[in-house]
């Protein structure tokens, strides 16, 4: 019994036997943090892979969406030729005239777009008037004012008493929303749905060249061209159907009267105005209204990145001028200059999803063949001549025309053009369906060829490695706009 227990005591001390509960437990509890750990960590990454996942699907799916948005109604791009157009059809009216060009034309259904040209006589005012679709403007001609009337924004612009006509309540100050000064080379941004007028103080016409994009997702209507006037309307000639209507007149004066708490009699002569003096009229009297400091130039101030702060939806900046060399995003002293207006310099281009740029071309100089990567380009001729060339997928020779002053062209989406200045320049400004546009160069310093291999080239085309060399190289540090070669 004593040589048993012995036994027993020495296996129980023995150290490959002995076994502490308290160790094992602590064991047993670092494996498990361990695990747990290990698994949080797995987590952590599933979940900020998956977080990522979900920013970009989310990224990726909006602007899907918006292309399905932009694609899904009835677009047709069958382009046999594209030809310089004028415009079709003109309105006349008491303080200007309208002119359209024809919506219905190939070019112009391919990038569900509608243009025209406004001119506001001196002293005429635009009548005030709505779209369902974003337009972009540009002022090509002469100075003026002009107001874009956002929804629940307030009267910020407050005139004295003393300037204000007395009436028997005693002095009355007139409230209205921001009134912004335009000049030669603006480009003024028009959200759909935003009530707007116009009134030219200068001494020459003011004629503005407008593009609205009838293909954006703003529109639930169809693709036909259409504006919603508070006042005037188009004068009717003959049996063809009007454009523009007055919305004001059809409904009934009564409860009109009611809506705005004054008598039926002041509806019913707003209601009968004459409809002859049509879309825009001659002040009746000097047009006194709150205008800016036009000491301080917007011009002047930096662009800065937004953040979320500096604009609100209220006060967002609607103008910028086109025309400033010291903004030219391209320059060359021998070819000649490019301003372009995006989303970065006019963040309100952003929730229109339009953009513009305005070029010159020196006599002879050339514009790299090239194609937008993001929608269709609308040309628009300022000045002087030149040759243009487009050619579309199946590289079929769609355009091969001279264009001069006047001239709108669509150029659609990944067709490739050029266009040579003739022995006058050539000056132009283009309107875009994208917010933030990107080309493709086919010759100069940034062009895909440039950037593709020697033996790439050699193959492709047949040629000897120095023949690609010159491809490559010969265009020196130029880059879209390029001088008259030399050969």
């Amino acid at each position: 019994m004593q040589h048993a227990n012995v036994l027993e005591i020495e296996a129980c001390n023995s150290p490959r036997t002995h076994k502490n509960p308290i160790i094992k437990s602590n064991h047993s509890t670092l494996t498990f943090l361990t695990t747990i750990s290990q698994l949080t960590m797995a987590s952590t990454r599933f979940l900020l892979a998956l977080s990522l996942c979900l920013l970009v699907s989310a990224a990726v799916g909006e602007k899907m969406s918006q292309q399905r948005i932009r694609l899904s109604r009835p677009q047709q791009c069958r382009i046999l030729r594209i030809s310089a157009m004028q415009p079709r059809n003109q309105i006349q009216s008491e303080g200007g005239i309208t002119e359209l060009w024809d919506e219905k034309e190939a070019q112009f259904q391919c990038a569900g777009v509608a243009a025209m040209r406004n001119t506001l006589r001196p002293n005429a005012l635009s009548l005030p008037n709505y779209h369902p679709n974003p337009r972009l403007v540009y002022i090509e001609k002469g100075e003026g004012f002009i107001s874009v009337i956002f929804p629940g924004c307030a009267e910020t612009y407050q005139a004295r008493g003393s300037e204000q006509p007395s009436s028997e309540q005693g002095e009355k100050r007139d409230l209205h929303q921001k009134v912004h000064r335009i000049r030669r080379g603006d480009v003024i941004a028009l959200p759909p749905g935003a009530v707007h007028w116009c009134h030219n103080d200068g001494s020459e016409d003011l004629i503005a060249i407008s593009v609205n994009d009838l293909n954006h997702q703003s529109n639930q209507l169809d693709h036909k061209f259409r504006s919603f006037y508070l006042a005037g309307s188009e004068p009717q000639a003959g049996k063809s159907e009007k454009t523009f209507h007055n919305i004001f007149q059809a409904f009934d004066a009564e409860l009109m009267a009611e809506a705005f708490n004054v008598s039926p009699d002041l509806i019913r002569r707003m209601q009968t105005t004459e409809e002859e003096r049509g879309l825009s009229v001659m002040a009746r009297e000097s047009m006194r209204y709150i205008r800016p400091d036009e000491d301080i130039k917007e011009s002047s101030k930096p662009y800065h990145h937004n953040n979320g702060f500096e604009e609100t939806f209220c006060t967002m900046k609607i103008r910028t001028n086109i025309e400033n060399q010291r903004d030219a995003d391209i320059y060359s002293r021998e070819a000649g200059k490019l301003n372009v207006v995006d989303m970065h310099k006019l963040p309100i281009l952003s929730y229109m999803d339009m953009s513009a740029e305005k070029g010159t071309l020196f006599p002879n100089s050339m514009l790299s063949p090239h194609w937008a990567m993001d929608g269709h380009t609308i040309v628009y001729v300022t000045k002087g001549e030149a040759k243009v060339e487009v050619v579309d997928h199946s590289g079929q020779t769609m355009m091969n025309d001279r264009v001069s002053q006047g001239d709108m062209l669509v150029v659609p989406q990944f067709y490739t053009s050029t266009a040579r200045a003739g022995n006058e320049g050539f000056e132009w400004v283009a309107f875009k369906t994208s917010g933030y546009p990107m080309r493709n160069d086919m010759a100069g310093y940034t062009s895909a060829l440039r950037a593709m291999p020697l033996q790439v080239l050699t193959n492709a085309y047949q040629m000897s490695p120095a023949e690609a060399q010159s491809i490559k190289i010969n265009r020196g540090a130029q880059t879209f706009l390029l001088s008259p070669a030399s050969r």
